[in-house]
């Protein structure tokens, strides 16, 4: 079996208009198909940046995600850049707040965490 690659990760999201702006706008992922689904009672995004797709389903009725203490299950998103430095400032620009920048204890890489409007954690690692 060869599991290498991720088809695309899924977001539950709490607003349309925040979520979109943000994913879309924000972090330049482009919208390739929207459908609301009344039988689901949600909205679903498909949302691509290059390769990487993600799947954000807006649910405002939702539980809030659990994050301190630290539940089982998803921790945190990483995103993998050239520059953590540049992309921390184009982030900045924008109007999104950044953790400092540290030093990966395993590899010694350079990373830092920012978050979506609903507290999920993203991750930024050279």
């Amino acid at each position: 079996m060869q599991l290498n690659q991720l088809h695309h990760i899924a977001i539950i999201c709490s607003d349309y208009t925040t979520s979109k702006h943000f994913y879309c706008d924000l972090l330049g992922f482009t919208l390739l198909h929207e459908v609301k689904r009344a039988d689901k009672g949600d909205i679903k995004l498909d949302v691509a940046n290059g390769d990487l797709q993600l799947e954000l389903f807006i649910k405002a009725a939702a539980p809030q995600r659990i994050s301190y203490p630290e539940a089982q299950g998803l921790r945190h998103i990483a995103f993998k850049v050239a520059d953590v430095a540049a992309t921390v400032a184009e982030l900045n620009q924008r109007g999104i707040k950044t953790e400092p920048i540290r030093q990966d204890s395993e590899t010694g890489a350079a990373m830092t965490f920012f978050f979506d409007p609903d507290g999920l954690p993203l991750e930024l690692h050279e």
